[in-house]
């Protein structure tokens, strides 16, 4: 090899070496593809911290294969539900992203609940907080001798999901200086929160109803035109706050495919899946797609 070729092939590798993991214009690592059919799913659930000023019960959903934990590592989801609801009523959506390969967990936050004793929208702002505590109880669980979920969580892996207010918790969980544990955003019908859509760039999803009455299609939008890293949009037309998040009803499908993929892309590093996101949510007169930054 020649001393020009030689001092080339050097440049690239301490180029590739200084790369962090999952860097913005690159793939994330490593590169495999997402689990193919799908698994039946297990439910458990328990409350964090039930002592403290914050209890914060949470919903499991994970995959099972031969009625126990399927065998692997698992990336996991934390979803975030909207004002007045419940991690229970999105199971919908929860427990098919489970059966596609993902661990997804689900708080029920103290003040946003359904059912909460001092209900109060203000506590929004704390929502992030909650979910970050979530990721590091989960962190501690995956190493926790015993635990069903032990040595199966892909605690390195993590993506934030949520709907309406939850989706304004999950843009909060993206502040300067957050974990790169956290790799992939997607918002449904929210839009952006104070000191959120910063930090280190990550993949983000935003889905928001055209004829939305409650986040005014204008709110989505310029979060998805704030997020400082690759970002697709999905525009689900003529459709309001989140009717199309419920399994049967129009358009269901095509934004459930779309989250999915972009999961496996973000979080499996699935090409194929990537490839398939402008396919899975242009389908007119349903959907459609556009991106930033492309995947």
């Amino acid at each position: 090899m020649g001393t020009r070729r030689l001092l080339a092939a050097l440049v690239a590798v301490l180029l590739a070496g200084c790369a962090p993991a999952g860097a913005v214009g690159g793939e994330p690592d490593p590169t495999r593809r997402a689990p193919e059919g799908t698994y039946a799913v297990g439910v458990r659930t328990f409350t964090l911290d039930p002592g403290s000023a914050r209890p914060l019960p949470v919903t499991v959903w994970y995959p099972v294969r031969d009625g126990a934990v399927a065998a692997g590592r698992f990336p996991v989801v934390i979803y975030s539900h909207g004002l007045d609801s419940l991690p229970e009523l999105h199971a919908g959506l929860t427990r098919r992203w489970a059966g596609a390969g993902f661990v997804v967990a689900a708080p029920a936050f103290p003040h946003t609940r359904r059912g909460a004793a001092r209900f109060t929208r203000a506590d929004v702002r704390h929502q992030p907080a909650d979910c970050w505590r979530l990721i590091r109880h989960l962190v501690r669980l995956d190493s926790h001798r015993g635990d069903p979920l032990a040595g199966h969580l892909d605690v390195a892996r993590f993506a934030a999901a949520g709907h309406s207010a939850g989706g304004y918790t999950t843009a909060g969980m993206f502040s300067a200086g957050h974990s790169s544990r956290l790799r992939a955003g997607v918002i449904v019908a929210g839009g952006g929160m104070a000191g959120g859509l910063a930090g280190q760039p990550a993949p983000l999803l935003f889905v928001h109803g055209t004829a939305d009455p409650i986040v005014p299609l204008a709110v989505g939008r310029a979060a998805y035109h704030r997020a400082p890293g690759p970002a697709g949009f999905v525009s689900v037309l003529g459709q309001g706050h989140g009717e199309y998040l419920i399994p049967g009803k129009p358009a269901f499908e095509q934004v459930f495919a779309t989250i999915t993929d972009f999961l496996r892309w973000t979080l499996y590093g699935d090409r194929a899946a990537r490839d398939r996101l402008p396919a899975d949510a242009n389908s007119p007169p349903l959907t459609r797609y556009e991106s930033r930054r492309p995947f």
